[in-house]
């Protein structure tokens, strides 16, 4: 979901460098907050009484801080290797989030990030806000309306500061859909993300199931089909179909996706990811 794609043209990086520089002192800042609360947060959870009893370890399980350490490698048609890694914390309703992403020598930015999962009569709601060096400012608001059976619809905004986005949607951008939990072990949900400020066209369909066949194991399958232009007023426009696969078992996941125009651009991408929670 990104306003301007920074990973296909090399004049934005040496133009933005420099600010990314100049900004950093307020970017480890961004990062070492969210990290001290998560560690905080944490502190509280253990306790710090020498004895506790059954129910006091049992509090402090429940109100322990779940990590997800991601890795990820980027594989496009003409452009070098780039890497990700984002470190994401969630303590009962909350996740806070720390990325950086590098493309060899030419782009390289941090970011950091925070949503509430908002139990509601009617569903759930999701708001989400995320700052990155060089500026980016952007926020999201997504809802679930329905149990068993589910409607989806979302919006996110942007400062339309430049932005590499790992998630690949249009940022400015409407969401809606519908899913089902009808089937066993299974979530079934089809959506549209459409940029509707940029005028790009850029839209993107997915196709989404988890299906989770024991307590230990999960697959997450996206078949997605997307169109569009790279920006407003390109003569080309793109369009075709791609794939994520995630297998988890226990703790640790793995990835691959395959996306023919990344960034709506006529690049193919591979991404291959890795982690762990703990």
């Amino acid at each position: 979901m990104s306003p301007r794609r920074l990973g296909y043209d090399t004049r934005p990086y040496r133009r933005l460098l420099p600010i990314l520089t100049a900004r950093s002192d307020r970017i480890v800042p961004v990062i070492a907050v969210c990290s001290t609360l998560l560690c905080c947060a944490s502190a509280r959870a253990q306790g710090t009484g020498p004895i506790r009893d059954d129910a006091a370890l049992a509090r402090a399980d429940a109100e322990a801080i779940a990590y997800k350490l991601t890795t990820a490698l980027y594989h496009t048609s003409t452009q070098p290797n780039a890497f990700d890694v984002n470190l994401r914390g969630t303590l009962d309703t909350h996740t806070a989030w720390i990325g950086f992403y590098r493309r060899a020598s030419e782009f390289q930015q941090a970011r950091a990030g925070y949503e509430n999962n908002l139990a509601l009569p009617f569903g759930r709601l999701t708001p989400s806000v995320q700052y990155a060096s060089g500026g980016f400012l952007g926020g999201s608001l997504t809802a679930e309306i329905g149990e068993r059976h589910f409607g989806l619809l979302g919006i996110g905004r942007t400062n339309l500061k430049d932005y590499f986005n790992v998630n690949f949607d249009p940022n400015d951008s409407i969401l809606i859909g519908a899913g089902t939990r009808a089937l066993p072990n299974t979530v079934l949900s089809l959506y549209q993300i459409r940029d509707d400020r940029l005028g790009t066209g850029q839209h993107v369909v997915h196709l989404l199931a988890r299906v989770k066949p024991d307590a230990r194991t999960r697959w997450t399958i996206d078949v997605f089909h997307k169109e569009g232009r790279e920006s407003a007023g390109d003569e080309i426009k793109v369009r075709g179909t791609g794939f994520s696969v995630t297998y988890d078992y226990d703790r640790y996941f793995l990835r691959i996706a395959n996306d023919p125009h990344v960034n709506f651009t006529p690049n193919r991408m591979l991404r291959f990811s890795a982690g762990i929670r703990f």
